[in-house]
């Protein structure tokens, strides 16, 4: 025990398994981790910081982020929706959403959120170039 303290060592140190600090703690090391090319571990990190804080957009989209960047495309799509359930005028989360669904092979869900993206953003490259490609496959399959 540390002179001055009440509190036995087992309070001040975290719980096995749960990591040091709060909420934003977490979600700095996560973007950190992210930022540094460990999406998996941002992931994990951010997971358990969007568990404690579950309406925060900035903790949800980095989340999505990372899980999109560790390929975990079905868990991202979940992510990204919730915040464009959220707050319908998120461009950026139509976008991620899109790809996520994209990626998982379902071109038909992922078109109607990257056109939603490009009808706000018109002007973003990867939105248009995105979109274009999905319709492309769309297409594609048609014609087979």
């Amino acid at each position: 025990m540390v002179e001055g303290r009440n509190t036995p060592d087992e309070a001040r140190e975290p719980a096995q398994g749960v990591p040091g600090g709060g909420v934003y703690e977490w979600f700095q090391r996560g973007m950190k981790l992210l930022r540094e090319g460990s999406p998996a571990a941002a992931a994990a990190l951010l997971e358990r910081a969007a568990e404690a804080e579950p309406g925060s957009r900035s903790v949800r989209e980095g989340l999505a982020r990372a899980q999109f960047n560790s390929r975990q495309y079905e868990k991202a799509a979940d992510s990204f929706r919730s915040i464009v359930d959220a707050n319908p005028t998120e461009d950026y989360a139509y976008f991620g959403l899109g790809l996520a669904l994209w990626r998982t092979g379902d071109m038909e869900a992922a078109h109607e959120p990257l056109t939603i993206a490009v009808a706000m953003r018109p002007d973003h490259k990867d939105y248009v170039t995105a979109l274009k490609n999905v319709r492309a496959t769309l297409r594609a399959r048609e014609a087979m």
